[in-house]
């Protein structure tokens, strides 16, 4: 398999081009436009066919071998975050206030370069092979599940993608059978109580005590309700009420995320939250009213592939380089595609503390290692190249 991969080093300049020119261009989720045009033109140019009728603002370029074989899918995200990029380097974000800090312009920029490396080798695959290139992953309702519900990949035997992660060194990759990343889901709280006078609490009913009562209560779900050995999170991220320090907010606003592995316990969860917030406001004399929305489900790979992900990745870089991913709750619409496909989801080391590379995820100073890159881009390729060799056995 090494073999059959030796050159890929040499598309790994044109990797850190593509994605240091996305970088310093970045766009939000659902309107990703020159990103689009950016990666529609390099295809057309490789002579890749570009397939019409993709959802949104993704783009989706097909090859096909003279050979028979099976036909795989290659996913990578498009689109940025609404930060401020803080780094300083030549190809920092030039968008004000948007900036790559999850690193979806390497993935693009890896998947290209697979595309451009499988044109560039037709005789060393059969079948055929979609490249993926996905709106909005960032955003709620996302872009994958569109891209499903398109039938697009309705023929698709098996689909593979990678996440660049720094909270991994580089040089080392990640991969697990069965649930490996969270389901996520939103709510807000609108608590209203009664508006009235600093110095006069007893004429007011005070939102914002009922809130502070309410983001306390809420994490006794997590510490009270639900078995200890089960992962579940409950998080505050915005609370919001007042306009003046004399004055007792009539209107408290609470905003947050729950992340579960567990669908059942996820239902529950959500129920558990519904008499929290109603039954706590009631106490204080105020009202709350939740609204709660279902986000991304539960990664959950294949176990056949993420066999293959530990078999081909420890022949590729060697056993002291892989290692089975512990669960992380951070959540991906890549969920959408296992849904309905055979696939693994696997990660890629892309934190190096030598270079100074230890920002996390969604941070205003996020960076990769670069080098990840090609490792992911020769992971991709071994895990396509594997399947195809397999399923042309069988």
């Amino acid at each position: 398999m090494k073999n059959r991969i030796s050159d890929m080093h040499h598309y790994y300049a044109d990797m850190v081009r593509y994605r240091r020119q996305l970088h310093e261009h970045p766009e939000l989720s659902f309107r990703e436009h020159q990103t689009s045009a950016f990666i529609r033109s390099l295809l057309e140019s490789w002579g890749i066919e570009i397939i019409k009728g993709t959802p949104g603002t993704s783009v989706i370029g097909r090859v096909i071998s003279k050979r028979a074989g099976p036909t795989i899918a290659l996913r990578a995200d498009i689109d940025a975050l609404p930060i401020q990029d803080q780094k300083e380097c030549v190809y920092a974000s030039k968008v004000p206030g948007i900036m790559h800090a999850c690193g979806h312009d390497a993935h693009t920029a890896i998947l290209l370069e697979l595309a451009h490396w499988f044109t560039d080798h037709p005789e060393l695959w059969s079948g055929e092979i979609l490249f993926v290139f996905q709106h909005a992953e960032e955003e709620c309702p996302g872009g994958a599940a569109s891209i499903v519900g398109s039938g697009v990949l309705d023929q698709v035997d098996v689909i593979y993608g990678v996440h660049l992660w720094t909270p991994f060194p580089v040089g080392h990759v990640y991969g697990a059978p069965g649930p490996i990343m969270a389901a996520a889901d939103e709510f807000e709280i609108v608590i209203t109580g009664k508006g009235g006078h600093g110095g006069l609490p007893h004429t007011a009913v005070d939102s914002i005590l009922i809130g502070s009562h309410m983001v306390v209560n809420l994490q006794s779900i997590v510490s009270r309700y639900v078995d200890p050995t089960e992962p579940c999170v409950i998080s505050v991220g915005i609370m919001q009420a007042g306009s003046a320090f004399n004055i007792i907010a009539e209107k408290c606003r609470l905003k947050g995320t729950v992340r579960t592995f567990n669908e059942e316990l996820r239902v529950d969860v959500r129920a558990h939250m519904a008499r929290i917030v109603s039954e706590t406001a009631a106490m204080l004399g105020g009202h709350a009213v939740m609204e709660y929305l279902d986000g991304y489900p539960t990664v959950i790979n294949t176990d056949e592939e993420a066999r293959r992900f530990a078999q081909v990745a420890a022949a590729t870089f060697g056993d002291e380089l892989v290692h089975k991913s512990p669960r992380i709750m951070a959540a991906e619409d890549y969920a959408y595609y296992l849904q309905k496909l055979s696939g693994c989801y696997m990660f890629v080391g892309a934190g190096n503390e030598q270079k100074g590379i230890i920002h996390p995820h969604h941070h205003p100073q996020f960076d990769i290692d670069e080098e990840a890159m090609l490792q992911a881009a020769i992971l991709l390729a071994t895990m396509t190249l594997d399947y195809m060799q397999e399923f042309n056995e069988q």
